[in-house]
């Protein structure tokens, strides 16, 4: 490493600290004040806001911080209240979106705890609450995601700006809450009819389920966003989407490897939870395409069991091994990743945004978590 670069880092990292205090104190404040209305409801009520205040506590913050670093990028301050509330307001909405997520997928944990309609399960047992502890705490957390993507957008209709900028933004945060949800649908629907589909547009189908459930409101959104509030050029947000749509899409096609290989110990879930939930990603894909008869048939059979056992996992991993589908996989993300690093030179930044964003690009296609 230069050192320019190890200066950079620096650099970046104690501006990054800073941003995230700040996102912790702001998040921290606001969740209080939700809770103090809903306890004025009822004290029963503020559970709710314990669930969402848990979870937002968690995570790398990625969003947010692309967010930031897409208003530095185009000429923001760095001590802004309203780039911090911005960055509150897309973690509420990852939030709502992990809570439905895990109730959509079955996941019961997340993050290496119980997942929020899991909480909500043992809150029943532990009381010994009457009816069914399951439909109890399923309600629940849809509640709890309902109250989540509610405090997501009043945090964002609460920050000030000139209205021009505030339109844009506000178009872009629209249509990424709408295309989570149609992503969000499309995947649960490849679930159900995906094997009783034509096998060889599979991988094109998953990639749209990527694109739009995942990559855009991960990546490309947040930086929009943060840009159109700080004012961006349409080229400039041009250059961001470049940017960072094809890095969302390797970002997301690591943690579909990361679903059906990755370590429970740093991921917070069990191994091959994808496997479990049925989930037809690409790298699933890519796998039914190259397999055998036999290889296709135990495929098929095996996704989506939840009683799977570790041992069957193994077995299904061996079998995705075997196709070539898992180096296909790598082979995508290392493609998108050049993509994504050579748009990120081509957009006038200064060193130190364009080293920040690239900084988060690294981590995003590498992590293991």
């Amino acid at each position: 490493m230069t050192d320019r670069i190890a200066a950079s880092s620096t650099l970046i990292q104690d501006e990054q600290d800073r941003f995230r205090q700040s996102l912790t104190g702001v998040t921290r404040d606001f969740l209080s004040a939700q809770r103090t209305l809903l306890e004025s409801v009822s004290p029963d009520s503020a559970v709710l806001v314990d669930a969402i205040e848990r979870l937002v506590a968690g995570g790398k913050k990625m969003r947010p911080l692309l967010c930031y670093w897409g208003w530095r990028g185009a000429g923001g301050a760095t001590d802004d209240d309203g780039i911090v509330t911005a960055g509150m307001s897309l973690e509420l909405f990852q939030a709502a979106a992990l809570v439905h997520d895990d109730i959509i997928d079955r996941s019961d944990i997340r993050r290496g705890a119980p997942s929020v309609h899991k909480q909500f399960e043992g809150r029943h047992d532990n009381g010994r609450w009457h009816l069914d502890a399951a439909h109890f705490g399923t309600g629940a957390a849809i509640l709890a995601g309902d109250l989540c993507l509610s405090l997501s957008e009043e945090a964002f209709a609460s920050i000030a700006g000139a209205p021009e900028t505030l339109r844009t933004a506000r178009a872009i945060f629209n249509r990424m809450r709408t295309e989570v949800m149609a992503g969000q649908y499309l995947d649960l629907l490849e679930e159900a009819v995906g094997p009783d589909r034509d096998p060889a547009e599979a991988a094109e189908r998953a990639l749209g389920i990527v694109r739009f459930k995942s990559a855009r409101y991960s990546t490309e959104h947040p930086l929009c966003i943060g840009g159109a509030l700080a004012g961006a050029t349409p080229e400039v947000l041009a250059g961001y989407s470049s940017f960072a749509l094809p890095l969302g899409e390797a970002f997301q096609l690591r943690d579909d490897l990361l679903g059906v290989y990755g370590d429970p110990a740093v991921t917070g879930k069990p191994s091959g939870d994808d496997l479990r939930e049925g989930k037809r990603t690409v790298l699933i894909a890519k796998a039914l395409q190259a397999a055998s008869p036999e290889q296709k048939d135990a495929l098929n059979a095996g996704l989506g069991s939840t009683v799977m056992s570790q041992e069957e996992v193994f077995q299904l991993q061996g079998i995705i091994d075997q196709t070539g589908a898992r180096e296909e996989v790598e082979a995508l993300i290392a493609e998108r990743a050049a993509t994504s690093f050579q748009a990120l030179e081509a957009i006038p930044l200064d060193a130190v945004c364009r080293d920040a964003l690239g900084f988060l690009a690294e981590a995003a296609v590498t992590r293991t978590a």
